[in-house]
């Protein structure tokens, strides 16, 4: 799993708005998200949000920037529970000039065998995250850059990136997430869901329930029906 966070504003520019976002790398789930300012509170609201909504059956691996509160938030909600890999890179003249990897928490055995039981990662790193938040700004009117339709509110910036989120987990295939001449979303390669979804079939589900959307498992693992049953 990565996190990572998208820097915006909303209303003015003088207080900046923060898009914090988690992605389970094996199935590219966007699972969950938190808008605000850049606190531990925030922090700590995106994996407690990811955590509620997700089924563990073994220790995470995540992987974070050098933001200072991942490590604490990752520290209280997961006390040596889960491997904790860190990329910070150094800028210069807007390009990175030099990576530093480390391991914050869990031990260097762990480290390798996430490595190693990782599908898409030789290495640490939050490529798969920072890819969903350019997915995202091209996504929304509010995040494009040089845009005249920021929000005036973070609610609503909140609001319409749920939107966002559920049509990129449940409608739209995924072009990594090709298999022969099937496409799966995100949402039929975690196993919540048998087909794609329409926009149709969402609103007009009764009740609708946000939670539904947004459950995950955090290890692969195939079957729809027992994930379904599992969800129940």
């Amino acid at each position: 799993m990565q996190l990572d966070e998208i820097r915006s504003f909303s209303g003015g520019k003088i207080q900046p708005t923060w898009v914090f976002t988690a992605i389970v790398v094996w199935s590219r789930l966007w699972v969950a998200t938190t808008v605000g300012r850049r606190t531990y509170k925030n922090t700590y609201q995106l994996l407690a949000d990811t955590l509620k909504s997700s089924v563990i059956h073994r220790a995470p691996f995540i992987t974070t920037d050098g933001f200072e509160y991942y490590g604490r938030a990752i520290g209280e909600l997961l006390p040596g529970a889960c491997v904790h890999g860190q990329v910070i890179k150094q800028w210069r003249k807007n390009r990175v000039a030099s990576i530093t990897r480390s391991l914050r928490s869990g031990m260097p055995s762990q480290l390798d065998a996430a490595l190693l039981n990782s599908e898409d990662s030789a290495i640490i790193n939050t490529s798969f995250v920072e890819r969903l938040n350019l997915t995202i700004r091209r996504g929304s009117a509010y995040l494009q850059r040089k845009t005249p339709c920021h929000s005036r509110r973070p609610e609503r910036l909140a609001d319409q990136l749920e939107l966002l989120r559920c049509y990129y987990n449940f409608v739209r295939p995924h072009r990594a997430l090709k298999f022969g001449s099937i496409m799966r979303t995100p949402a039929m390669q975690a196993g919540i869901a048998s087909r794609p979804w329409t926009f149709r079939m969402i609103f007009m589900a009764a009740p609708f329930d946000c939670s539904v959307l947004t459950w995950v498992c955090l290890c692969p693992w195939t079957g729809s029906e027992s994930a379904l049953a599992m969800a129940a």
